[in-house]
C-alpha cells in the first residue's frame, strides 16, 4: 500500500510518551489524554530485582536455574503488560490512525548516567517492545506508526513552545512554563508534543505530493 495514500486518509494523530511512573501516556487530535499507570509494575519489578539479588548471593546450581526461571518470567510478564497497552491504543483509535511515538532505540545508552539505584528500572524497561507491538497492532488495524526523536519534548512548553530544562520538574513529575505558565503533567506534556510533531509531518509529507 502506498505510503502517501495512507497519510491523506490520516483523521486521527495520537502522541504516545512512554515512561517509568507512566508505561505510557496518550494524547489525541481531541485533546484527550490517557494514562496507563506504571507504579504498580514499576513495585512488582522491584521484588524480582530483590528475589534476582538473593539468588544471585547463593551461587547455588539450584539458585542458578531459579535466576533463569525468574528472568523469563519477569520477560513473559512484561512482555504481556505492553501487548495490553498496545492493543488498548490500537483498539481506541482504531484505522487511519497515525500513532507518533519516542524513537528509544538509544535509551540504554542514555541512562548509564542515571544513579545506580534507579538505572535497573530504567535500562531494562522494554520500550522498544511496548513500540514494537503497538506497530505490530496498527498495520493489522490499518493504521501508521512513525517514530521521532524524543528530544526537548518534556522541556518544550505545547502552547507557546518555549523550551527550557527548568520548565520540567523531574520529581514531581510536573511541567510549568516560564514563558507562558501553562501547567500539566510532564508525561502529559510529551505526549502533546509527540502529537503536534506527528502533525507538522503529516503536512510536510502533503506539502511534498
Amino acid at each position: 500500500m502506498d505510503e502517501k495514500a495512507d497519510l491523506a486518509n490520516i483523521h486521527q494523530v495520537v502522541g504516545v510518551d512512554m515512561g517509568i511512573n507512566f508505561v505510557a501516556t496518550s494524547y489525541d487530535s481531541n485533546s484527550d489524554t490517557t494514562f496507563f499507570n506504571g507504579r504498580p509494575i514499576k513495585h512488582k519489578r522491584a521484588k524480582y530485582k530483590q528475589l534476582r539479588k538473593e539468588l544471585q548471593q547463593k551461587q547455588t546450581p539450584s539458585a542458578r536455574r531459579k535466576l533463569k526461571q525468574i528472568g523469563q518470567r519477569e520477560n513473559r510478564w512484561m512482555q504481556d503488560v505492553n501487548h495490553c497497552i498496545s492493543k488498548a491504543l490500537v483498539k481506541t483509535y482504531g484505522q487511519d490512525t497515525l500513532f507518533v511515538v519516542e524513537d528509544l532505540t538509544g535509551v540504554r545508552a542514555a541512562t548509564e548516567k542515571v544513579r545506580v539505584k534507579g538505572r535497573y528500572q530504567m535500562v531494562s524497561w522494554s520500550f522498544y517492545d511496548l513500540r514494537q507491538k503497538i506497530e505490530y497492532k496498527a498495520l493489522k488495524a490499518q493504521a501508521k506508526v512513525i517514530a521521532i526523536d524524543p528530544t526537548y519534548t518534556s522541556q518544550t512548553c505545547p502552547k507557546c513552545e518555549h523550551t527550557e530544562k527548568a520548565n520540567r520538574h523531574k520529581k514531581t513529575h510536573t511541567f510549568c512554563c516560564k514563558t507562558c505558565r501553562y501547567t500539566s503533567n510532564d508525561d502529559r506534556i510529551g505526549a502533546m508534543n509527540l502529537q503536534r510533531k506527528g502533525i507538522e509531518y503529516l503536512v510536510e509529507e502533503t506539502a511534498r505530493t
